[in-house]
């Protein structure tokens, strides 16, 4: 049972018309107040101005000074009504690509799950059964009195197969109505009974038909060349008798088709000159159960696996051969990304606040600029390596970068920002090693502001 992918739990998606409609509303809510804050403090201010306009003049500095502070804070609440505005867009942005993303990876692990998944064929061993009688005593009530009885009864015992040599091709056939690989199979074997007990027996050659099969045809059990008929449908026991050391062979023969695995067992019993040959006539075929084959050989598109025994060998596992896929790599590391992203981007903004001049409309330029390279990353890493993408979206960025100043000294710095603050941190997140990676772009970070605040160098005219 396979269950449809679902998103990442508690994360926001601006796909969901529930989630978008309460955003807004609580999002209208803070604006009010921080709007109805700022107002009531530019009252304040305004009449405690009106008040004291004919005050001593120690009085009228404090408010002026009120005055160019109140000045200031508004000047500082834009930038930080962007930066929270662009903050906020860009938090709702990246959950929402992460959970597209995520359900996107899961469909994926389910789509390569469902192309093997299904019941196995399975094919059992036959065996030979003889039977015996074997004295036994019970205790039953006699008047009242219990009383042992000793009787006989008939128990089942079972001779090991002298030789197995099996012969199985197996082709692939694509389902198309549930995306599964199914399996045609050619079965052949031929099995020789030998009776190794002291005298004569009356054996039982029992062979059953494969499990979990949806289509079974030619089903044949042929003793030295001649066919057998089974006497009820579906019970294919055959009895024989042989003398003491005689020896017979046997051969089954059938065509089925079903699961995207096949496996033979031998039912933990001791084999014998055994030998199995399979044929899959299909790429990436593998060995199942864990039981190594002797011989592996690849012929052209198909690949034949040999188990070969010699002598008496107890097999636990059973022997087999199924489609492996491809291994579906590196999920959640996009996701995790995009959920730091808005992290990343202060990062980045504060070491541009720190290094060179920046106004408003270059703020929201740059936070565009970010959030965009994320968004083109996010796709394109669903058709090509994610670092690859990253390496020529970074190039793009840094060109664009390098317009934000109008020196060459400015621009350089802001090219040494985006490398330690965004490109670095990025790549960090992409590469296995991650916290090295971090480690050196904060490093480099720190470096580069220790550099230009306190050594004086890579000065810049703040009139630019």
């Amino acid at each position: 049972m396979f269950y449809s992918p679902r998103g990442i739990p508690n994360l926001p998606d601006l796909t969901h018309p529930n989630e978008l409609i309460e955003f807004g509303s609580k999002l209208l809510t803070v604006l009010g107040v921080l709007a109805l804050f700022i107002l009531a403090l530019g009252i304040v201010i305004a009449l405690l101005s009106i008040a004291l306009r004919r005050a001593e003049p120690e009085q009228a500095i404090f408010v002026g000074e009120w005055v160019v502070r109140y000045s200031a804070l508004l000047r500082g609440c834009q930038h930080g009504v962007v930066i929270v505005a662009i903050l906020v867009s860009g938090f709702f942005l990246c959950s929402t690509l992460a959970n597209r993303y995520h359900h996107w990876e899961q469909d994926r692990v389910v789509q390569v799950a469902q192309s093997v998944a299904g019941l196995r064929l399975e094919q059992a061993a036959p065996q030979v059964r003889y039977v015996i009688e074997e004295p036994y005593t019970y205790t039953t009530t006699v008047k009242g009195k219990p009383v042992q009885i000793e009787d006989t009864r008939q128990v089942n015992r079972w001779l090991a197969l002298s030789s197995s040599d099996i012969e199985v091709k197996i082709d692939q056939i694509p389902n198309l109505q549930d995306r599964r690989n199914n399996y045609r199979i050619d079965f052949a074997a031929d099995y020789k009974v030998t009776n190794s007990l002291a005298e004569a027996e009356e054996l039982f050659f029992e062979v059953r038909e494969p499990y979990s099969y949806s289509l079974l045809q030619d089903f044949r059990v042929e003793r030295e060349g001649e066919r057998l008929n089974p006497t009820n449908p579906g019970n294919y026991s055959f009895p024989l008798r042989l003398e003491p050391g005689q020896s017979t062979s046997f051969r089954v023969t059938y065509q089925a088709q079903g699961g995207p695995r096949w496996i033979y067992t031998a039912g933990k019993e001791l084999v014998s000159n055994f030998r199995l040959t399979v044929q899959a006539n299909f790429p990436k075929a593998d060995f199942a159960s864990g039981i190594a084959p002797t011989e592996t050989k690849v012929e052209g598109k198909s690949t034949v696996f040999t188990w070969r025994f010699e002598d008496n060998v107890s097999v636990l596992n059973p022997f087999g051969v199924f489609t492996a896929t491809d291994p579906v790599r590196n999920t959640g590391v996009i996701p995790r990304l995009l959920l730091l992203a808005p992290g990343l981007f202060l990062w980045w903004l504060l070491l541009l606040y720190l290094s060179v001049p920046l106004h408003l409309r270059n703020l929201m330029i740059a936070g565009g600029i970010f959030f965009a390279c994320l968004l083109t990353l996010t796709y394109l890493s669903r058709v090509m390596n994610a670092q690859l993408a990253w390496t020529g979206i970074s190039l793009v960025l840094l060109v664009l970068v390098w317009g934000l100043g109008k020196t060459r000294y400015t621009s350089s710095a802001a090219v040494v920002c985006t490398i330690a603050g965004a490109i670095l941190p990025v790549f960090g997140l992409l590469v296995p090693y991650t916290g090295l990676t971090l480690s050196l772009a904060g490093l480099l970070s720190t470096v580069w502001l220790a550099v230009r605040n306190w050594y004086g160098l890579w000065q810049i005219n703040l009139a630019d």
